[in-house]
């Protein structure tokens, strides 16, 4: 008898570890410590992850979008006073600061309580379950959504769009959503779809999917474009970054002239003149040139 029973408890044991092998599991409770966070997925489940070495960049860092820097730090300010404040939308030309604008206004105000949660494009369906869970926190939350673009069937769009303005539950007054793209409306524009658009009158009315198109964006209440560079501000921005990396590019005409045409040769390798790009070249000259780390 007690043979059997431990053959039965050992089979029972046995099957309890396969069933629980199967069992999501159990989600970690977040650091609320930490200031930036990524939201993780894994078999239809996820959970916030604390970024340990966020990214640190501050907005004096960042030359070439004043306009641009201003209007993102004064709604951010307003947000994290308690204010009413948009979401955004940054959208234009790669390389010239979008995301890490973002990035330095988490750096200028994590001291008044500002969180960052970073949401890759194919989460975006967890929007919902990501803000019942910062819902109700004290600190405000930045969902930050970098390089997005959408094609209309992908179930992310619908997620993002119900949580901007069209879900039956209300966005909490902690939260926004910081979105950054290259493209304006965020999905592809097809020749096609301007065969849709009727004239009436002497107006021209865009076709149902465009408009559907434009839906999306237009639900960003603060829109922020940003720019190719041209030479003067490349050079500056290279400037900037060689001085940060202990370098003084002024020294002596001869060193200035020939870091202005390394760095000019450096963008045309790079079919490029944008902050990126500016930054890329100071780490490399100041690597080449400079013994102090």
């Amino acid at each position: 008898m007690k043979t059997e029973l431990a053959v039965f408890l050992a089979r029972a044991e046995g099957l309890l570890a396969r069933v629980e092998a199967l069992l999501p599991a159990a989600v970690p409770e977040p650091d609320w410590s930490a200031i930036a966070y990524r939201w993780r997925s894994r078999g239809g489940h996820g959970h916030l992850e604390a970024v340990r070495h966020p990214h640190r960049i501050r907005l004096t860092d960042l030359h070439g979008i004043e306009e641009q820097k201003t209007r993102i730090e004064r709604n951010t300010r307003q947000f994290v006073a308690g204010r009413s404040a948009n979401n955004v939308l940054l959208t234009g030309a790669r390389g010239t600061g979008k995301s890490s604008l973002i990035k330095g206004v988490l750096q200028k105000f994590a001291a008044k309580g500002l969180r960052l949660i970073e949401v890759d494009k194919g989460d975006l369906i967890h929007l919902p379950d990501i803000v019942d869970l910062i819902a109700s926190r004290p600190e405000h939350f930045i969902i930050f959504c970098d390089d997005l673009s959408f094609e209309t069937s992908e179930p992310g769009y619908k997620a993002l769009k119900s949580i901007l303005d069209g879900s039956i539950t209300g966005t909490p007054a902690n939260v926004l959503i910081y979105a950054t793209s290259n493209r304006r409306h965020l999905m592809p524009e097809y020749m096609a779809e301007n065969l849709e658009a009727q004239r009436v009158g002497d107006e021209i009315h865009p076709g149902e999917t465009v408009e559907e198109k434009i839906s999306l964006s237009e639900r960003f209440g603060l829109w922020l474009s940003f720019y190719p560079f041209d030479q003067d501000h490349y050079l500056a921005i290279c400037a900037h970054w060689l001085r940060q990396y202990g370098l003084d590019e002024k020294s002596a005409l001869a060193a200035r002239s020939q870091w202005r045409q390394e760095a000019l040769q450096w963008s045309l390798e790079r079919g490029s003149r944008s902050g990126r790009v500016a930054w890329q070249f100071a780490r490399d000259h100041a690597g080449r040139t400079n013994p102090k780390r």
